[in-house]
């Protein structure tokens, strides 16, 4: 091969293992802004891919005689690049068997029972009625394949409420066949500022298509419609589940909350302070606990400025406004038994950091109340828009058996 062309090909080498080594850097580097939180959030996630595309980088970058310091260079940053882009994959076995025994450990035998059913139904060689449910925590061709989508009955648009001129709506998931399912009502998170019911679609989809009437409720933002309005049109949407049960084919007797961020956040409020509703189990993806110290102690790096979100969403500062941040807080409620709780957090959340959720967890447990705590060493805030990312799929694995053993 000529010198000029050699050149340019360990040229070519060095920018491909220089581009791959920058994608796993975020495995492991936390986003300074918000513009570079997707890349925070997605390559933890999909890392079986960048093993690939590493590992092609240094085959690349290896080939030749006579190698030039420039393929030298490219081999040793795509092996830097292979060794982060193989952490997520070698940290989620001990993850994944840490979660079981947890959920084992503090809901007992009769979990147990539900998760040996629910893994003998995953082993069924025929469907039924509804898709079976996850036979393992990760299936690693899923990241390449995405999980196989199954068809469901979808009511998109249904009006609730028009608290201040603003129309809320309801979006309605449920199983192929007409019956009587449990109720799961999901709240999109967006710092109390945005998002829509349609955030988190494919996850509704998944789990109407396993047995539950999935309603996908919408609620006022911050700043123009400051606390508690969203707690109140979260009520408003509980009620008009509860009132038309019967005409969506769900049992409003056995209705769970799940939400994400500020969707757990306001799924935990509306859980804990409500004693008219039977709301038998809630499920917070990385929701805030207690705003008054998350406040005082921000993430950081702290990429969507947490305090600012929290004065749009309060009306001001916890000095001046105290007594709301403790109204606004679910911690504030934990004084007494409690609906069964299942908190999901990442380990590298910079929105939200896994300190609070793993004090929420000790007080819980200090009155008695069922809780557990998924945590995952590798993810960060919003990991499971990823949807057939590992930490997506290992949390569906246990929130399907979480759900179950609380609602059936």
């Amino acid at each position: 091969m000529p010198s000029v062309l050699r050149t340019l090909y360990a040229c070519l080498a060095l920018f491909l293992s220089s581009v791959t080594l920058f994608l796993s850097a975020w495995i492991v580097v936390p986003a300074p802004t918000l513009a570079l939180l997707p890349l925070g959030v997605a390559t933890p996630e999909l890392s079986p891919w960048l093993i690939g595309f590493n590992a092609i980088a240094c085959l690349l970058a290896s080939l030749g005689m006579r190698r030039s310091w420039l393929q030298r260079l490219a081999v040793l940053l795509g092996l830097v690049g292979l060794g982060l882009s193989m952490l997520p994959l070698l940290q989620l076995p001990l993850a994944s068997q840490r979660n079981n025994d947890e959920l084992q450990a503090n809901f007992g035998a009769s979990y147990e029972q539900v998760s040996q059913q629910l893994d003998r139904q995953a082993a069924q060689s025929t469907k039924g009625d509804l898709e079976r449910p996850r036979s393992q925590p990760f299936i690693l061709q899923q990241v390449f394949t995405g999980i196989p989508a199954s068809p469901v009955r979808y009511d998109p648009n249904i009006p609730f409420a028009k608290p201040d001129g603003v129309q809320l709506s309801i979006d309605i998931y449920r199983p192929p066949q007409v019956g009587r399912y449990p109720a799961l009502v999901v709240i999109y998170g967006g710092a109390w500022r945005g998002g829509s019911p349609l955030a988190n679609a494919v996850f509704s989809r998944y789990m109407a298509a396993r047995g539950y009437t999935v309603f996908a409720i919408d609620y006022r933002h911050a700043p123009q419609h400051p606390f508690p309005a969203q707690l109140e049109d979260v009520r408003t949407a509980l009620a008009f589940v509860r009132e038309h049960a019967t005409e969506y084919e769900a049992d409003g007797d056995r209705m769970a909350l799940l939400g994400r961020s500020a969707g757990g956040h306001l799924a935990m409020l509306a859980a804990y302070q409500s004693d008219a509703l039977p709301i038998r189990a809630v499920v917070s993806y990385y929701g805030p606990f207690n705003l008054t110290a998350g406040y005082a102690d921000p993430p950081e790096p702290d990429p969507i400025d947490v305090r600012a979100a929290l004065r749009a969403f309060l009306g001001g500062t916890p000095t001046e406004k105290p007594a709301l941040y403790r109204q606004a807080s679910p911690a504030t409620y934990v004084s007494r038994l409690l609906p069964p709780t299942l908190l999901v957090h990442g380990r590298r959340d910079h929105l939200v950091e896994v300190k609070f959720a793993q004090g929420m967890y000790q007080r819980l447990r200090s009155v008695g109340s069922p809780v557990a705590l998924l945590e995952l060493p590798w993810a960060e805030h919003s990991f499971d828009e990823v949807f057939q990312g590992l930490g997506s799929q290992v949390t569906l694995y246990y929130v399907e058996r979480f759900l179950a053993w609380a609602l059936r």
